[in-house]
């Protein structure tokens, strides 16, 4: 990671050849052509020490290599990076109409991948944006915020499937509790892990649990020890019970450990947050508290040179709509090929935003009452909040109600209109 300082992507006009990279989990297929179109190179090297020695002494004849590939990550991107390549990322769509163009019929082989990546590239590259590496804190914040963000949809699958296996024989676990992705949850079904063993057990080890994971709350204690009480009134057969009982006690136990790892993954993260240059800055945004705000740095990144302008921002977030227009007909939709992290980074901050901000609740009231969606309002104020970050980023400078107000005001903002009207008085 720490290379990746070093790098200098090679600017378009010392570019002389073109590879086109298709890659695959053992193996990578190159081609190589020049500036007329010729075919220097094609060959297929293993994803091993050897198979990349070979594919840098292959290459090592072309100083001025550029390289189109099918993906902006992975352990391929990552190892040309490592050797200085000068790296520019295709879109999986984009990439097979490239392919269309070499083989109309439909054929499709690495070799035509390969070369249909390296003509793009030669003959339409010079409008592309190559490849910009982040810096090595903010790599390593981003890898670590995408795996937890993956560990956390896998513990609301196990949640899932833990809460079906109670349904079926212990329904009194899910009357007690709601939410089944906190902790004690899981340690109420190992310690009673069937509604004869929560009955046997008592009122006493009943109050213990509550007290000892901080649950006794006068309104909501009785009601379940109540529900502790009646446990086995209402149960499944007994063979169904043997069986989901060591299901559920096995999915709790996993459940256990993904949270224990969960919690070593917010600690390293909220570490290398407070020791990044730019924790000041995405730490200021309304709503972004301990939990977003490494996300949306490690999401957007804090270099402006990545993506030149809000508008590319925007798009790569998925808050910028597609347009279609065709004769008459003349609409958008939901742009779908985007940085999905970033896109559910930001959706999840926009509907955290409107909470923590009076403009931001403004503006979602006003287009949820003109028929939109709460999904497309909070794109629709994503894209607001997008062009915000992009100029607190470029001019290195925190989020500043006051600032931002005085702005509004300044421009004659409809928001700031409806934020400051007055309340209606009782009798209108």
């Amino acid at each position: 990671m720490q290379y990746y300082k070093k790098i200098r992507m090679k600017p378009w006009q010392e570019i002389t050849h073109y590879a086109g990279f298709d890659w695959a989990k053992d193996h990578h297929a190159v081609l190589v052509v020049d500036a007329r179109g010729t075919i220097v190179a094609d060959f297929e090297f293993d994803h091993s020490l050897e198979g990349w020695q070979q594919f840098i002494e292959r290459t090592s004849a072309w100083p001025g290599l550029a390289v189109a590939i099918e993906t902006s990550q992975g352990a391929a991107v990552d190892q040309l990076l490592q050797h200085g390549y000068t790296i520019y990322p295709i879109h999986p769509v984009a990439a097979q109409s490239y392919r269309e163009r070499k083989a109309p019929t439909g054929t499709k082989t690495d070799h035509l991948d390969a070369w249909g990546l390296a003509d793009a590239l030669r003959v339409d590259g010079q409008g592309w944006k190559s490849l910009q590496p982040m810096d090595p804190l903010t790599q390593k914040l981003r890898l670590l915020c995408r795996d937890e963000v993956m560990l956390i949809e896998q513990r609301t699958a196990l949640a899932n499937q833990l809460q079906q296996a109670l349904s079926e024989y212990y329904p009194t676990a899910l009357a007690a509790f709601d939410d089944w992705t906190d902790d004690f949850t899981w340690d109420f079904i190992v310690e009673f892990p069937t509604p004869q063993a929560l009955v046997k057990a008592g009122k006493r080890r009943w109050e213990k649990f509550l007290h000892t994971h901080k649950l006794w709350r006068p309104q909501t204690a009785e009601k379940r020890l109540e529900i502790f009480s009646k446990a086995d009134q209402f149960k499944a057969s007994d063979p169904i019970i043997a069986a989901k009982s060591q299901l559920a006690v096995s999915l709790a136990k996993l459940l256990r450990t993904l949270g224990q790892q969960l919690k070593l993954y917010r600690k390293q993260i909220e570490a290398l947050f407070d020791d990044h240059p730019d924790h000041d800055l995405f730490g200021s945004l309304p709503g972004a508290k301990k939990v977003l705000a490494p996300r949306l740095l490690a999401a957007i990144g804090a270099d402006p040179g990545r993506y030149g302008s809000h508008d590319v921002l925007q798009c790569i977030a998925g808050t910028a709509p597609i347009s279609y227009q065709s004769g008459k007909i003349n609409k958008v939709h939901i742009r779908w090929a985007c940085d999905k992290f970033m896109r559910a980074t930001i959706h999840l901050w926009a509907d955290s935003f409107r909470k923590a901000s009076a403009w931001g609740q403004t503006y979602y009231q006003n287009k949820r009452a003109q028929g939109m969606s709460h999904a497309c309002t909070l794109r629709c104020l994503g894209q607001r909040l997008l062009k915000i970050v992009f100029r607190m980023i470029a001019s290195k400078t925190p989020y500043n109600a006051e600032l931002h107000a005085l702005n509004q005001k300044r421009h004659g903002s409809w928001i700031l209109q409806l934020t400051t009207k007055p309340a209606p008085g009782i009798c209108e």
